[in-house]
């Protein structure tokens, strides 16, 4: 069946038509630890460490034996010093240890008692006005990671946590895929680009390109490689000759606008032409003209996504459908879906649409959600405005004191 004469697809149609999509396998490269932000774990990682590697105190203070402070009040002789980095002499009977956050525990000793528990009574004398028990303030060797351990899974996308614990048992460099080569262009004969209105005045019917600078700071968050072929005319065979250009070198092509059914709308008749057209049409406001296919290269294909040319519904159906798509083909694990959590409206939604709605909404103090009263598509303030999105079900009217599903932006962006 054409795409075009098929029935719109829900969102988790649409979702699990694109995830089913064959993944084609990226090569993996090493780079730096210090350069792997971002990027996919190729490989699962293990530790060849224990964490800590060594018992350790928790806190400055003085490493004890614990039979030695029953009393609450014990007076002992201070016999050494161990800053970090340091390895103390064994802890005699009667003795304390001067000891500092990170520093290894001496042999014989068995508990720390932080230093505000403590009261120096000489140069070299020191009450201890507490009763520890043992292992008080240890951290254990391994305790956090043990040797031979993996430590991360491949698919792990990395970020600033998974960056510091690789480096924490010593890994210096990663093997990591490539990064996803992406092509953008832009269709619209009104699109002018910031700056190049003459006299900063724009011709009647104009229109900035936002979806530009949306479309691009997105797909550097995800860390993918871009080209950006910017506007193209709005004609048939320049849209089928960036199609070309862009599939030859590139894993996806995304565009936004001239996806719908217009006479000037060329994306759509483009794609067939020079590739397919799998989904087309999607249940849901904003963004119901979402296409999905691929394009012919001589070796292959590039996936396509079209977006459509409004600036809202640009973006939602970017956080919705292109981001859990590009995740999936960078070879990250798990399922990029968007998130949702039970949140209080505080709004009335009294007349809602036959399609799954995504509603620009605001936490306020009081813990619920408030509505940005002008949901239309091109409204790009309420995307300024907006912590996340409400994800209302076709139908379905909202209320005051209702339970919605809410999308942070928060979990979308990177």
């Amino acid at each position: 069946m054409n795409a075009a004469k098929r029935p719109m697809l829900t969102v988790r149609e649409a979702l699990d038509f694109m995830a089913a999509a064959p993944r084609q396998a990226l090569k993996a490269e090493i780079v730096p630890t210090l350069d792997a932000n971002g990027r996919v774990l190729a490989e699962a990682k293990a530790s060849a460490i224990n964490v800590p590697s060594a018992d350790n105190t928790q806190m400055d203070g003085y490493a004890v034996r614990a039979a030695d402070c029953v009393s609450g009040a014990a007076t002992l002789r201070v016999s050494q010093r161990i800053p970090a980095g340091h390895v103390g002499e064994a802890l005699q009977p009667g003795c304390a240890a001067r000891i500092f956050t990170g520093a290894m525990i001496p042999e014989g000793a068995d508990a720390v008692v932080m230093q505000e528990q403590c009261e120096a009574v000489a140069p070299d004398m020191v009450r201890v006005l507490h009763a520890p028990q043992p292992g008080e303030w240890i951290r254990r060797a391994g305790e956090d990671i043990v040797a031979g351990s993996v430590i991360l899974a491949a698919g792990t996308r990395l970020r600033s946590q998974e960056l510091g614990l690789a480096a924490s048992v010593g890994l210096a460099h990663l093997s990591v895929y490539r990064r996803l080569r992406v092509a953008v262009f832009f269709t619209g004969d009104e699109l002018t680009m910031p700056g190049e209105a003459p006299g900063g005045k724009l011709a009647p019917g104009a229109v900035y390109n936002s979806n530009r600078f949306t479309l691009r700071a997105l797909l550097e968050n995800l860390g993918c490689s871009l080209t950006d072929y910017g506007i193209v005319p709005d004609t048939l065979d320049a849209t089928r000759a960036t199609l070309r250009a862009a599939a030859r070198e590139h894993d996806l092509i995304i565009t936004s606008g001239g996806v719908s059914v217009g006479e000037e709308d060329h994306i759509k008749p483009a794609v067939e032409a020079e590739g397919r057209l799998d989904m087309w049409q999607i249940a849901v406001k904003p963004g119901k003209p979402l296409a999905f296919g691929e394009v012919r290269r001589d070796d292959g294909c590039a996936y396509f996504l079209g977006l459509p040319g409004n600036p809202v519904s640009s973006f939602i159906t970017f956080l919705l459908f292109v981001r859990p798509f590009i995740l999936r083909l960078q070879g990250a694990a798990g399922d990029f879906a968007p998130r949702a959590y039970a949140m209080r409206s505080d709004f009335h939604w009294p007349r809602p649409d036959r399609r799954n709605e995504f509603l620009r909404v605001r936490i306020n103090d009081g813990g619920g959600l408030d509505l940005f009263p002008n949901q239309g598509s091109g409204v790009l303030t309420s995307t300024v405005w907006g912590d996340g999105l409400v994800d209302n079900a076709p139908g379905q009217a909202i209320a005051p004191g209702d339970m919605v599903r809410f999308i942070p932006f928060s979990g979308l962006l990177y």
